[in-house]
């Protein structure tokens, strides 16, 4: 079975990308009976207001058919903004050089959270440099990552 963030993806992918927009992310929170759904978008020449508002109009759409999400949700639209989350390798692999924090699902060596600077990336794990010590970590278990604005 999919997973929520999977789902959704898949689903309102193609509706991002034909305004010619990035789907840059999404987040799924839980929070008891209800949830958060939270869809960032991207765009080279930035993202406004009518943009998060028309994709959400057709997402609602979407879901209102589809029906992805179980329970009551809120859904949100929003650009990553500065503070921005990283998701894939493709996207640390960006931000090489920046400094990010992260937390891992499981545990490399004996931590869960982690802020240092981005040195490298492959197709399955990030390295960090985190006061001196570099880490490899892989990005499958990374739960939550941003970048640290200036």
């Amino acid at each position: 079975m999919k997973s929520s963030v999977a789902l959704v993806t898949e689903l309102i992918e193609p509706t991002v990308s034909a305004f010619g927009l990035e789907l840059w992310g999404i987040e799924h929170i839980q929070q008891g009976k209800y949830s958060l759904l939270r869809i960032y978008i991207e765009s080279e020449a930035g993202i406004t207001i009518e943009d998060c508002e028309k994709v959400s109009r057709q997402v609602s759409a979407i879901f209102n058919v589809e029906d992805p999400i179980s329970g009551e949700y809120t859904l949100e639209v929003s650009s990553p903004g500065l503070d921005r989350p990283l998701f894939t390798a493709k996207q640390f692999e960006q931000f090489i050089g920046s400094e990010a924090n992260m937390r891992t699902r499981h545990p490399v060596e004996g931590r869960r959270k982690f802020k240092g600077l981005i040195t490298g990336v492959n197709e399955d794990f990030v390295a960090l440099n985190v006061d001196g010590l570099n880490f490899d970590l892989e990005v499958g278990n990374v739960e939550k990552a941003n970048i640290v604005s200036e």
